[in-house]
């Protein structure tokens, strides 16, 4: 059946015996894709039915369909033209993950962060009465996604609106991991009252609303679909799914495999194997008996907890003593705020790509207000994410927001005693990078109070001075151990604070030095090497700064971006060696 199409149209001639045998072929073609180079499978096998009835009903691209995160656009891009993307381990790389315009009309948007499809679509449909057209808009929001604060945003604006927008609610009963907060309570009235229990989140915003019990059920979903289409006032389609629908490890153990590296299909047994020590479990070890030894430490997260290895066995252990707020970064760091405020230790662990959403809380409820609430950002660095999920602009967002410390260890004895430091420190908010490259028994860190920005000496030379930050520090290292081939005995400096510099230090360096040098593993643009450039201007010191561009790339040759960047020890030498010369 996949053969026979082109584009969304093929479908609509298929007889309903030919749309479910073409249903059970996008599963297997999705399967194919994600056990090879993995990807999202839980939440696409759960919608291969919803999405197949979306593209029967409705005539995209000139009726406009906008995936929330869009983590559940795979059956989308086997119907719009890009099936060779999933079939075809050759041109795997060719086709995002997420929706993506520069691949096909179909696309409206890049997405890949949560809650942003109902602001999306009411624009799009705001902007379609504007212009006095007449097509349909719809946004297809799920997996937690709804919890979250632009999601509430766009409901209530859309509340008000009197014109077409449709929004399917896929509800698979499941965020990431298992969802929290009153809202989800009422889609489980609603689902156990077949939709007609009289508490209706939706119909309470002054939207219509409609259920469908049967969300994997082809024929139920095209005749509902074929109800609402062209409806002028917004109206919510409810549909109840089944997260992994048609794999069986998928559809038995759905946290786990709401996304997963590459697998066996027969058995389900993961190709890709983790390292002995990883800093998830470093860190579960410490927080585990931070938990037992004081009671006032309690770990927040926002709705990612398998990405930081808590498994629903670890969640058991620490309790209350772990709480999962749902998909919403911001709502969790402005609590972690006030958790600080009466007193306790918050530790909210999130990842380097979701910070970006924080940024009022951050500054205002958090910052502002001086709460020694502790922030770990993990996934941090320069790799070959997709464009919405890129760890490299943490740093310079964050550095540079006053009262905000930044500190970025660079081995595990240097984290765990920067962790221990900040976890019982009472000045201030902190945020901590936790480091990407697992060095266990290096001592970088001769102090004990990190309050104050103290650059470490590592090793005393001239002429040249390398500043690593971070994970960074061992190519600051490797650098060292380059020229030192050239007679050249660089001072190496560990940094450790990203948010303010050590003048003291970096003067010192001025009397027999010509060049700093400055490492860091994310965008230049406001990051500690140009913190640094800038503090040295007035001074007779070179400055060299190395980091990411700023641009978003996407999927990008790791190898490939290094070299781009000169971020390879052999590049820094070269360029070193060009300057001194």
């Amino acid at each position: 059946m996949l053969e026979k199409i082109r584009a969304p149209q093929d479908i609509k001639s298929f007889s309903m015996t030919e749309l479910e045998l073409l249903s059970e072929e996008i599963r297997e073609a999705i399967l194919n894709r994600v056990s090879q180079i993995g990807g999202h499978v839980g939440p696409n096998l759960g919608v291969v039915e919803l999405v197949m009835a979306l593209h029967y009903v409705f005539d995209s691209p000139v009726d406009k369909i906008v995936f929330d995160v869009s983590h559940q656009c795979y059956t989308h891009k086997i119907l719009t033209g890009r099936k060779e993307g999933f079939l075809d381990e050759a041109v795997f790389s060719s086709v995002s993950g997420y929706t993506a315009p520069q691949e096909s009309p179909h696309d409206h948007f890049v997405v890949g962060h949560t809650s942003t499809s109902l602001s999306l679509a009411t624009g799009l449909a705001k902007a379609r009465d504007l212009k006095k057209e007449n097509h349909n808009v719809i946004a297809v929001i799920g997996d937690g996604s709804l919890g979250g604060g632009e999601a509430l945003e766009g409901l209530n604006f859309a509340g008000e609106m009197n014109s077409n927008l449709i929004i399917v609610v896929n509800d698979n009963e499941l965020s990431i991991a298992p969802n929290h907060g009153g809202l989800y309570q009422n889609l489980k009235e609603l689902r156990e009252s077949n939709g007609t229990c009289s508490n209706n989140f939706f119909k309470a915003m002054g939207l219509e609303y409609v259920y469908i019990e049967e969300g994997n059920d082809l024929a139920s979903l095209i005749n509902i679909f074929n109800d609402v289409k062209n409806s002028q006032k917004p109206i919510v389609v409810h549909v109840h799914t089944d997260k992994g629908h048609g794999y069986s490890f998928a559809e038995s153990e759905k946290e786990k495999w709401h996304y997963n590296m590459p697998f066996d299909i027969k058995t389900g047994e993961s190709m890709f194997k983790f390292d002995d020590e990883n800093y998830n479990q470093i860190t579960i070890d410490y927080l585990s008996n931070k938990i037992k030894a004081d009671e006032r430490v309690v770990v927040v997260n926002a709705g990612t907890p398998g990405a930081i290895g808590f498994t629903p066995q670890i969640r058991d252990e620490f309790k209350e003593r772990f709480i999962d707020v749902g998909i919403m970064e911001e709502h969790a760091v402005a609590m972690s705020s006030a958790l600080a405020k009466e007193g306790c230790k918050p530790i909210f662990w999130v990842l380097s790509s979701f910070v970006q959403r924080t940024y009022d809380q951050l500054s205002h409820d958090l910052a502002l207000n001086k709460n020694p609430a502790v922030i770990l950002v993990s996934w941090g660095g320069i790799g070959s994410n997709d464009a919405t999920h890129l760890g490299i602009f943490d740093m310079s967002m964050m550095s540079n927001i006053p009262n905000l410390l930044c500190l970025a260890p660079a081995s595990k004895e240097e984290y765990l005693k920067v962790l221990d430091w900040a976890v019982d420190q009472t000045d201030g908010p902190v945020v901590i990078r936790v480091p990407n490259k697992v060095v266990s028994d290096v001592k970088l860190s001769e102090n004990t109070v990190f309050s104050k920005p103290h650059f470490n000496i590592i090793q005393k030379g001239s002429g040249v001075a390398l500043i690593g930050l971070g994970s960074s520090y061992w190519t600051a290292k490797e650098v060292a151990g380059l020229l030192a081939e050239k007679s050249i005995k660089a001072t190496l400096i560990n940094p450790l604070c990203y948010s303010q510099v050590d003048e003291k230090t970096l003067l010192s360096l001025e009397k027999d030095h010509e060049i700093v040098v400055t490492i860091e593993d994310g965008i230049i643009s406001g990051g500690l090497g140009q913190k640094i450039a800038s503090f040295l201007g007035s001074t007779d010191l070179k400055v060299l700064n190395y980091g990411a561009k700023k641009e978003f790339t996407d999927r990008a040759d790791v190898k490939k971006l290094f070299e781009t960047y000169h971020l390879t020890p052999e590049k820094i030498v070269e360029d070193i060696s060009l300057m001194l010369n």
